[in-house]
């Protein structure tokens, strides 16, 4: 028999949102208002995380297949398949960019109602390490992910890291367990690891169903409806064959009794979360099987949508055998969230923070305290403050989270809608850089493949042709109440949804033109490359002229190169790939006047700086007394920059009645702004070593009268200010010198127990490591080491124990199914051992061939920049010697 919807054949009930509860309702936005509700309940916006080689891609293809989208399944071995376009990603069998695509499950021709079919935005993110930006910004946009583990490996390293990013996000998950057809596949293995080394409890809702004496995956077990399903062996995987809890006794007695087990371990853990499936189980006689399927359904999504989700529906299956992927698929219209289902997204318009669904009913409010006029220990003022502008005339609220090049239908930029519809021709006005584009072309995404459409709603993710400057991580914003031209009224005009943050880059190479006339080819390549992809950087080298390219990681860099050379056609030699050093200043130097006098084009044009210049430790906070006459920024690589102005207001007022003001040309915004960018410029190139200056607090005096003349002008004050910096930066080395600074990047490495030795001593010895956990990965929070603490997380994860988690018996394993004490969990042959170090990122440059080496091609890590520290003389020494080829001067 042919199944489509094996989830939802007893779940009818609970697949509109609505009926689940009214707690849903109350948490949609008004800005849905003027777009199709139901259409909107039917939209998944949903992402597929993993470690590399997890089968993220591979279970796509199926997705797609099944949805009736793909004739056939595509293959990631023989580069067939429909998300991983690029050719790099076919070339290499990894997703490098995260695709988007949409199709409709159960398929539209599969259903007698067409509004039962639901819409599913998917989006297809990297598993490797150096994709790590690709992967942020895809779940700033995402309202649900499913979590791909390997059945073999379990819980990997960069699992744990991509689980973190999304916890800080607070991205409803469900995990799919996949692999199971592998020699050597553990589920119950990897559901107990998902509860120590995630730090959430395994809600199991499906176990695998083995044949001919546990050698093959045959079905999965459906905890919540007591039935087996049964795909048939080497077919496509569409003949399924459903059993009922009384025919399984029959056909295989101990799997039946295994799902009773299994129910009623969900039933108890749901229980614990979840007060409305209690009084379930109270009123059905505290009969865990008779509690209907629809009910359980119910209460998983209601934990699976909770704010902080600790409760992580489990399934099973093997994608590449084509078992399993159609109940993932139920799974995801019945339990993950729809786009009015989710919080509503942080917005700030200036000093004022709240949310999108505060700013469109006018409630934001702002609290500020006065200190120069109140003194300090006056109570902060706290006032209502209500948007200067129609809330009616907010036609729509999007962000950019992509920019990608085609080559047939030139930059296409991603957006996500949070409120209201984008249609074609809009004016679209950027708040991030202040332009207005227009929509002219819109498109629903199929990976490569596009369809135009004449918008695009509330929910949705699609794709706009044609503008001109949007980058990624812009907000977008249409506006009917006043000019195109002149955008929205203030401070609208300033609204930013929660901003994609970019990680430093920690590698460079250059990139040099073939010829003058292919300069102005390869410099346009360079900006649409970065408008791709922010963790990109490029730099000048002023002296050399020669152009620097910086990225995540060797391989992020090897597949730009490929970019630029192959896709953007630009001719240019690309050298080799180096490490991304840092200087730092190590004395305090006095203040130092320059006077920047230069003309051009005829027009002189003069100003003054006065700059001095100090070291601060790497992660230091400057602790400065808030204040009326300095302003402070926070630049990047962890410098400072304080900017006296004893004689003006931060207003650019005279500080004291009779006192300098600034001249009445310039205004105080735009004069900080100038002094700010003409720092950082300077601090961009070391005076020693030409490294970019870190960990450096800048002090700037403001002084009108002496520096502001009749012939300045904003880019003079800039100029001043980066020669001054400039200056003081040279003086500073010249009393003491300057050193390196080295990144030091955050490594977590798995391997087995017999390599652990071998490798902790390469760390500590050779590579000059400092090693700081090591455990056997599953029993680290028995032992009160948390090895993902030193991962991203914005709260303190609970610690679950080991021997509370149901898991069924693997097929190896000889001990009764049920809950495992943390002792038989530890001595399992097959432990993992995970290392946490710090290590010098020159010491990890092709690391994995040496650790692949040394534990026999079992051993996997993932890293990141933890901080930039000081290099010893000796080291600095090496460092330098090797970069000049043997010769320190």
């Amino acid at each position: 028999m042919r199944l489509v919807g094996l989830w939802r054949v007893t779940q009818q009930r609970v697949l509109t949102p609505r009926l689940v509860g009214k707690r849903w309702i109350s948490r949609s936005y008004p800005c849905c208002r003027d777009v199709n509700r139901d259409l909107i309940d039917r939209t998944r916006n949903i992402g597929i995380i993993a470690h590399i080689d997890a089968g993220k891609t591979t279970t796509t293809e199926r997705m797609l297949y099944y949805s009736g989208y793909t004739r056939r399944i595509g293959d990631v071995d023989d580069g067939s398949t429909v998300t991983d376009f690029l050719p790099a990603e076919r070339a290499r069998g990894i997703t490098i960019q995260s695709a988007a695509i949409t199709f409709h499950w159960p398929p539209k021709d599969q259903v007698q109602e067409s509004n039962s079919s639901h819409n599913i935005n998917l989006i297809d993110t990297p598993g490797h390490a150096d994709f790590t930006f690709e992967v942020l910004r895809s779940l700033r946009v995402l309202d649900g992910a499913i979590c791909i583990l390997d059945g073999v490996a379990g819980v990997e390293a960069q699992t744990e890291k991509v689980w973190a990013q999304a916890n800080s996000y607070r991205i409803p998950r469900l995990i799919y367990v996949n692999k199971l057809d592998r020699d050597g596949a553990a589920f119950g293995k990897t559901v107990t690891e998902i509860g120590v080394r995630l730090h959430g409890w395994p809600a199991v809702c499906q176990i695998p169903w083995w044949a001919e004496g546990h050698s093959r995956l045959a079905g999965v077990g459906d905890v919540v409806s007591l039935r087996g399903l049964w795909w048939k062996e080497g077919g496509d995987g569409k003949d399924i064959q459903a059993f009922g809890l009384d025919s399984l006794k029959q056909r295989d007695e101990p799997f039946a009794a295994e799902l009773i087990k299994a129910r009623t371990a969900l039933v108890e853990l749901l229980s614990e979360h979840d007060d409305e499936l209690v009084e379930q189980f109270l009123s059905h006689n505290e009969d865990h099987l008779a509690i209907p399927a629809d009910e359980i359904t119910a209460a998983l999504r209601r934990c699976v949508n909770q704010s902080s989700q600790r409760v992580f529906p489990v399934f099973a299956g093997a994608s590449f055998r084509n078992v399993g992927v159609q109940p993932l698929l139920d799974a995801v219209v019945s339990l993950l969230p729809s786009p009015v289902e989710k919080s509503s997204p942080e917005i700030s318009l200036g000093s004022i923070k709240g949310s999108l669904q505060s700013l469109l009913r006018g409630d934001l409010s702002l609290d500020k305290t006065s200190k120069g006029e109140q003194g300090k220990n006056k109570k902060a003022v706290v006032r209502s403050v209500r948007p200067a502008f129609n809330v009616q005339n907010l036609e729509a609220c999007a962000l950019a989270f992509k920019v990608v090049h085609d080559a047939r239908r030139g930059v296409l930029v991603y957006i996500r809608v949070y409120s209201g519809s984008v249609t074609r021709n809009a004016p679209l006005f950027n708040t991030n850089l202040g332009v207005t584009e227009r929509a002219q072309r819109m498109y629903q995404m199929y990976a490569s493949d596009a369809v135009e459409v004449q918008s695009i709603d509330a929910g949705q993710i699609g794709v706009i042709a044609g503008l001109k400057y949007a980058r990624t991580g812009d907000t977008l914003l249409v506006y009917s109440g006043s000019r195109a031209k002149d955008g929205p009224p203030e401070p609208l005009n300033t609204l930013q949804l929660r901003p994609i943050e970019v990680p430093p880059p920690v590698f460079f190479t250059s990139v040099e033109a073939h010829s003058l006339s292919e300069e102005k080819h390869l410099n346009d390549s360079l900006e649409l490359l970065l408008r791709e992809d922010p963790s990109l950087s490029v730099s000048t080298d002023p002296e050399s002229g020669q152009t620097h390219l910086s990225g995540m990681g060797e391989l992020h860099l090897e597949i730009a190169g490929g970019r630029l050379l192959s896709d953007l056609k630009a001719k240019a030699s690309i050298g080799a790939v180096e490490i991304g050093y840092r200087e730092a200043l190590t004395c305090v130097l006095d203040p130092i006047t320059v006077l920047f006098d230069r003309e051009s084009a005829g027009k002189r044009a003069r100003a003054a700086s006065m700059v001095s210049v100090g070291p601060l430790e790497e992660g230091e906070e400057l602790s400065v007394e808030d204040r009326e006459d300095a302003t402070i920024y926070n630049l990047p690589e962890n410098n400072t920059l304080t900017i006296l102005h004893p004689t003006l207001t931060r207003h650019g007022k005279p500080a004291s009645e009779g006192g300098a003001s600034l001249p009445g040309q310039f205004s105080m915004t735009n004069v900080l702004s100038s002094i700010r960018n003409g720092v950082t410029a300077a601090l961009a190139r070391g005076p020693t070593y030409h490294f970019p200056v870190h960990s450096a607090h800048i002090e700037v005096q403001l002084d009108p009268p002496t520096q502001i003349f009749p012939d300045t002008t904003y880019a003079a004050i800039s100029s001043a200010a980066r020669l001054a910096t400039h200056s003081a930066l040279k003086g500073s080395v010249s009393i003491n010198g300057s050193v390196l600074m080295e990144p030091v990047m955050l490594v977590t490495i798995s391997v087995g127990e017999d390599d652990l030795g071998s490798v902790v001593h390469d760390l500590s010895s050779a590579r000059g490591g400092q090693v700081l956990s090591l455990d056997t990965s599953s029993s680290s929070l028995a032992h009160g080491i948390d090895a993902t603490s030193f991962m991203e997380s914005e709260e303190e994860l609970p610690i679950i124990d080991p021997t509370k988690i149901y898991r069924p018996t693997d097929p190896f394993e000889g001990s009764p199914s049920g809950k495992y004490s943390g002792t038989e969990y530890v001595v399992a042959p097959t432990r993992q051992r995970q290392i946490v170090a710090r290590v010098p990122l020159k010491e990890m440059v092709g690391y994995l061939k040496y650790l692949r080496s040394l534990t026999g091609g079992r051993g996997t890590f993932v890293m990141k920049v933890d901080r930039f520290e000081r290099m010893s003389m000796q080291r600095m020494k090496a460092v330098l010697a090797e970069m000049r080829g043997g010769s320190v001067t």
